[in-house]
């Protein structure tokens, strides 16, 4: 099989393992969000940072080194494996003796108890860390997609019975639970894979000495992330950090997904083609324009129709996330280039420049979110648009310097997919601010944005639309 068809096959899999597990997920949780409160979602998101860095630590990095270690043995991965479960069971006793503090910090008693269980999905998930990371290692995402199809169906299905009971925050928190125990059920199920008795120093020294930087990027990466979500649940009411959540998330469900399948798939594919410097500029030139291609208009198009959307799925209570998402929007258009970029560095194994740049734009990003702080919640979500403008330079300087791919050439790649995005995203708003029914704003809005999108994609020659189209015909004729 050619690096293109096994970089195809993994895209589909991944992707029916993303948006089939995920769009069940995104309707279960529509359900959920039409019984309970956005200050239910705010309380349980104010424990997104803590839970996030630990998770963080939990992995170390490992996981990336393994992937792209090609002299990896049986014993680099049990050195992980216990590893990884150590480190879980540290932090959950340590949220478990902090969350009295959690609660004090949010003046929230309910957050006690709700960390305590909450913080069972790390114990959980670090027994399968390795069983996913071997999934990703041999390009199974057949595997990894029936296994989330299965966990969104039953926890789906177990958060909106105890939603309609009247459990309230609670069913997103077993929820959460739930998820993480039933998905490293089956991958040991479906994995097959057992951990030897051994912990080698040698081995762990090793793949620390490229995890660690991963680990410190990392850290920086997620700490910043979540920030948001501190600073609005410590500064604002769980109701508003509930609308925000619920904005951010809206957002980065068709951005990070598809920037995941691709990260997913092409970065053990594209790790093998290390060494072939002219192979691999190309082939990241393909991969960042088919990015930008899918992405951005998706996530202009979601910008344009976030009112209708929001009031006919998640009713008007929830109308306060309807301009943060449109703003936050045109901020996650650029994650698959920012990603794209950054997995560039994972794949020569440069973890300095990675962990660099993390801090050169972290610092950057704290200052955009101190000066817009006082401003509030609508300023804050403009600096995010500031803050991934400036992030593209940072992001490209070390692509240039190791492929000869800098913010030149890649914004002469992408400039004539952008003006043709904003063209569309002019249209559909025009159409959404016509119409007088919620209903027809919506479909209306996305019929014609995408015919008129792919129609000009089609008049204009983006070889993006062509190369898709000729891959899925192959796949056919299989």
């Amino acid at each position: 099989m050619s690096l293109k068809e096994k970089t195809f096959n993994g895209v589909v899999w991944s992707s029916i393992d993303r948006f089939s597990s995920q769009g069940i997920q995104f309707i279960f949780s529509i359900l959920i969000a039409r019984i309970l409160l956005p200050s239910d979602y705010g309380t349980v998101a104010m424990l997104n940072i803590f839970l996030a860095i630990s998770q963080t630590f939990i992995d170390s990095g490992f996981g990336t080194a393994l992937i792209r270690k090609p002299d990896r043995t049986e014993t680099d991965c049990s050195t992980v494996f216990y590893f990884n479960i150590a480190v879980a069971l540290a932090f959950y006793c340590i949220l478990w003796l902090t969350s009295p503090l959690i609660a004090s910090f949010y003046d929230i008693p309910l957050l006690k108890d709700i960390t305590r269980v909450i913080s069972l999905t790390l114990v959980f998930g670090s027994l399968s860390g390795v069983h996913g990371t071997r999934l990703a290692i041999e390009i199974d995402f057949r595997t990894k997609a029936i296994i989330s199809i299965i966990v969104a169906l039953v926890t789906g299905a177990v958060g909106l019975w105890m939603a309609y009971a009247g459990y309230g925050v609670w069913a997103l928190a077993v929820q959460a639970v739930t998820s993480s125990f039933l998905r490293t059920v089956l991958l040991w199920i479906f994995v097959r894979w057992m951990p030897q008795l051994v912990f080698s120093m040698k081995s762990f020294r090793e793949m620390f000495s490229f995890g660690s930087k991963m680990l410190a990027s990392a850290l920086l990466d997620t700490a910043y992330n979540n920030l948001y979500t501190l600073v609005i649940g410590k500064f604002f009411s769980s109701s508003a950090l509930g609308v925000y959540s619920r904005a951010d998330s809206l957002a980065q469900y068709p951005s990070s997904n598809i920037t995941g399948v691709l990260q997913g798939v092409t970065f053990p594919v594209l790790s093998s083609i290390q060494n072939e410097p002219e192979r691999l500029a190309g082939a990241y030139r393909r991969v960042l324009k088919m990015a930008a291609f899918i992405v951005f208009p998706l996530m202009t198009g979601l910008s344009a129709v976030a009112d209708p959307l929001i009031r006919i799925v998640l009713t008007d209570k929830w109308e306060g996330a309807i301009y943060l998402l449109q703003i936050i929007c045109f901020a996650m258009m650029w994650y698959p280039v920012h990603a794209i970029n950054l997995n560039l560095l994972q794949v020569e194994g440069r973890s300095d420049f990675f962990l660099k740049l993390e801090v050169i734009k972290k610092i950057q990003g704290v200052i955009v979110l101190c000066i817009t702080i006082p401003l509030g919640l609508v300023a804050m979500c403009y600096g995010k648009i500031v803050s991934s403008l400036l992030c593209l330079i940072y992001n490209t300087y070390y692509t240039r310097r190791l492929i000869g791919y800098g913010i030149g050439a890649q914004m002469k790649d992408l400039l004539p997919i952008l003006a043709h995005t904003l063209v569309m995203w002019a249209i559909v708003l025009i159409i959404v601010h016509v119409l007088p029914s919620l209903w027809l704003q919506l479909t209306v809005g996305v019929a014609v944005g995408a015919v008129y999108y792919l129609v000009g994609a089609r008049l204009m020659r983006f070889e993006e639309l062509d190369e898709m189209i000729a891959l899925l015909r192959r796949r056919k004729d299989k």
